[in-house]
C-alpha cells in the first residue's frame, strides 16, 4: 500500500471485510434487534390490554404513538450528541434508558404509568436506530458499505420475529404475559450494553475533531486484522487529519463543497444552530428535503399497519391466539426481504432499489387491504414485510452517506426524527380510517405513502461505490 494513501477514509476504504468489521456489526445490530422487539412487542401488548384492561383503540393507539413521540425527540437529539461527544457515547447511553424504562414498564399498573415509561423508552430508541447506521457505515468500505447496511438493518427482522415469539408463546399466556413481555425485553440490553462499551469510536469522526492519534490506533488496528502493513513492518499509509493533503501529494482527498467549513473540526464542534442551518444549506436542501419525505411517508405507512395489525386481525375474528400466529408467519417474510436489497443495493444502486421496494409495498398494501381468505391475508402480509423491510434496509443505507462526517449524525437523526412524526400521528389515525373505510381504506393510504416515497426517492444523490466524504 501506498504510503500516500493517508487519510481515515481511504485507509478504512480499502480494507477487506474482517473480523473486526463483524465485531462492529454484531454488536451494533445486537442493539438494533432489541429495538425492533421492543417496537414489535407493543402491537401484541395493545392487543392485549384491549382485553385485559378494557382499552378502546384510541387508547391503544396512544400507548403506540408516545413511544413514538420519544422516539421522534431521541432521534434528534442522538444525532446531534452523536455529533457531538461521538458515536459510541451514545450508543452507550441509549442502551441505558432503553433497558431501564422497558423493565420499568412490566411493572406499570395503569395506562397514565405506562405511558410515562413508553415515552422514556422511545427517548431510548430513537436514538439508537440514526447513530447505529451512521456508525457502521462510518467503518464499512465503500464498495459494499451500502450491503453491510442493509445486513444491519436486517437484525430489525431478527428483533421483531423474536418479539412475535413472545407475543405468541408468553403474551397470551396468562394476564400478566405481557408484563413478563417487558421483562424479557429488558434483559438483554444489559448484555448489549456490555458489547457497546467494547467497540472502538469511529475513526472518521475522531479524525474530524483533530483526534487523529487515536483514530490512527483504531485503523491501524483493523489494518493489522486484514493482514495489511507497509513495508518495515509500519501500518499501511500515514495518518493525515480527514480532508487534508495527502503526504507528498496535492490537493484534497476529499470535496464537501460549498459547506468545507462546516466539514472541517471547527465546523464538527459548530453550535447545534449551525449543523442544523448547515444540512439545508444550498449544497444539501434537496436531498434533505427528500430524504426527510421519505422518512416521514415510511413511517407512517410501516407503524401504521404493522403497529395495527394483530389488532385488526383480531377484530376480523380470528383470536388472540391464532391472529398472533398470523403475525409471526407475516414476520418471517422480513429476512428474505433484507436479503434481496442487500443484495441489489450495489447491483441497481441506492435509489433504484429504494424506490422498487416502496412501489412493492405498495401494491402489498393494497392486497393486503382487500384479502378476504386467510391465505390470501397472509400471503399479501408477507409480501408487504418482503417488500416494506427490503425498502427499510435501502433507507438506512442511503440516509448517512448523503451527508459529511461532521453533519452526517444530525443529517440521519433529524431526517429519523421528522420521520417519527409520521410514527407519531399514524396510529392515532388508523381507528379513524378503520371506522371511516375498514381495512380498505386504511391500507389504500398506506399505499399512496408508500408511491410519494418512492417518488422522493429519486431527489436523493446516489453514492453507491464511493467514500463517505465524497459526498
Amino acid at each position: 500500500m501506498s504510503e500516500t494513501r493517508g487519510s481515515v477514509s481511504e485507509r478504512l476504504d480499502a480494507l477487506p471485510f474482517t473480523r473486526k468489521h463483524l465485531r462492529v456489526l454484531s454488536g451494533s445490530g445486537l442493539g438494533w434487534a432489541l429495538d425492533a422487539m421492543d417496537v414489535g412487542l407493543i402491537s401484541f401488548i395493545i392487543a392485549a390490554l384491549t382485553q385485559h384492561w378494557g382499552l378502546t383503540k384510541g387508547e391503544g393507539g396512544l400507548i403506540a404513538s408516545v413511544g413514538f413521540l420519544g422516539m421522534a425527540i431521541g432521534a434528534s437529539l442522538g444525532g446531534l450528541l452523536a455529533d457531538r461527544i461521538g458515536r459510541r457515547q451514545v450508543f452507550a447511553l441509549t442502551l441505558l434508558i432503553y433497558g431501564l424504562a422497558t423493565g420499568a414498564s412490566a411493572l406499570a399498573g395503569g395506562l397514565a404509568l405506562l405511558l410515562i415509561f413508553r415515552f422514556v423508552v422511545g427517548l431510548g430508541l430513537g436514538a439508537e436506530l440514526p447513530v447505529a447506521s451512521t456508525y457502521v457505515s462510518e467503518f464499512a468500505p465503500a464498495r459494499i458499505r451500502g450491503r453491510i447496511i442493509v445486513i444491519l438493518e436486517a437484525f430489525w427482522a431478527v428483533g421483531w420475529t423474536a418479539s412475535a415469539i413472545i407475543g405468541y408463546f408468553v403474551v397470551p399466556a396468562s394476564e400478566n404475559g405481557w408484563r413478563w413481555a417487558f421483562v424479557i425485553g429488558a434483559v438483554p440490553a444489559i448484555y448489549a450494553l456490555v458489547v457497546r462499551l467494547g467497540l472502538p469510536e469511529s475513526p472518521r469522526w475522531l479524525a474530524a475533531r483533530g483526534r487523529t492519534a487515536e483514530a490512527e490506533k483504531i485503523v491501524a488496528g483493523f489494518e493489522a486484522s486484514a493482514g495489511l502493513s507497509a513495508p518495515g513492518g509500519k501500518p499501511a499509509g500515514a495518518l493525515r487529519p480527514e480532508g487534508g493533503a495527502a503526504a507528498g501529494g496535492g490537493g484534497s482527498a476529499t470535496a464537501v463543497g460549498s459547506t468545507a467549513a462546516v466539514a472541517s473540526t471547527a465546523g464538527a464542534q459548530a453550535p447545534v444552530r449551525n449543523r442544523l442551518a448547515a444540512i439545508w444549506a444550498p449544497e444539501y436542501r434537496t436531498r434533505t428535503a427528500a430524504i426527510w419525505a421519505v422518512w416521514f411517508c415510511v413511517n407512517f405507512a410501516y407503524y401504521g399497519a404493522f403497529i395495527w395489525i394483530p389488532s385488526i386481525l383480531v377484530d376480523a375474528g380470528f383470536g388472540l391466539v391464532r391472529s398472533f400466529g398470523f403475525t409471526l408467519l407475516i414476520t418471517l417474510a422480513q429476512l428474505p426481504g433484507y436479503a434481496v436489497a442487500a443484495w441489489l443495493i450495489e447491483k441497481w444502486g441506492r435509489r433504484l432499489t429504494l424506490s422498487v421496494f416502496l412501489i412493492g409495498s405498495a401494491a402489498s398494501a393494497i392486497a393486503f387491504g382487500t384479502a378476504t381468505t386467510e391465505g390470501a391475508i397472509i400471503g399479501a402480509g408477507m409480501a408487504l414485510s418482503f417488500f416494506n423491510l427490503g425498502a427499510w434496509g435501502a433507507l438506512y443505507a442511503v440516509t448517512p452517506e448523503i451527508y459529511p462526517t461532521s453533519l452526517r449524525g444530525t443529517g440521519a437523526g433529524w431526517a429519523a426524527g421528522f420521520g417519527r412524526i409520521a410514527s407519531i400521528i399514524a396510529p392515532l389515525l388508523v381507528p379513524v380510517l378503520l371506522g371511516a373505510g375498514g381495512a380498505g381504506l386504511t391500507f389504500t393510504v398506506f399505499a399512496v405513502f408508500f408511491i410519494v416515497a418512492a417518488a422522493a426517492a429519486w431527489g436523493l444523490v446516489e453514492y453507491r461505490g464511493k467514500t463517505l466524504d465524497e459526498s
